[in-house]
């Protein structure tokens, strides 16, 4: 059995100043703040904007496509889509091809909050962006590391 020593505190510092995954969720929760704060008078946070946006298709996606989309589990997704369904913004149906899958859809509310929401997160969107010096480098970037979840981690 191996042991382990503690950490060293400049352990610590490195990992405060360094640590990719410790930035990134610092900068996602900063960045979800700022888009709730913006989305408060619509009533909806930022998760439930991107989750209702997923929605806004020609065609109503199955649970799974959309929690692929989010990299979310189905799980998660499902308790996501509990208050929108209790809201009547989103409603969930057995797809007639498979009636083990459902479907989800946005109401005729859930797009009226949609459209209400947008141009406060075009705006905001636009402000982040300025502050940016390379918003187009980093959003690749930043799905090259969403596709790299894919590949699975390696623990060592």
């Amino acid at each position: 059995m191996r042991t382990f020593s503690s950490p060293t505190f400049e352990t610590t510092i490195l990992v405060r100043d360094t640590c990719l995954c410790l930035h990134t969720q610092r900068a996602a929760r900063a960045l979800a703040r700022r888009f709730d704060d913006a989305l408060k008078p619509v009533g909806i946070t930022s998760g439930q904007f991107s989750l209702l946006m997923s929605l806004n298709r020609p065609q109503p996606p199955n649970l799974g496509s959309v929690a692929a989309l989010l990299a979310m589990d189905r799980t998660t997704l499902t308790a996501n889509l509990k208050p929108l369904e209790r809201r009547r913004l989103v409603e969930t149906k057995a797809d007639p091809k498979d009636a083990r899958a459902r479907l989800l859809r946005l109401t005729p509310a859930g797009r009226a909050v949609l459209a209400e929401a947008t141009p406060i997160w075009r705006h905001l969107h636009a402000e982040i962006e300025k502050e940016l010096s390379d918003p187009d480098r980093l959003r690749s970037e930043l799905s090259m590391l969403s596709r790299s979840d894919q590949r699975g981690s390696v623990a060592g």
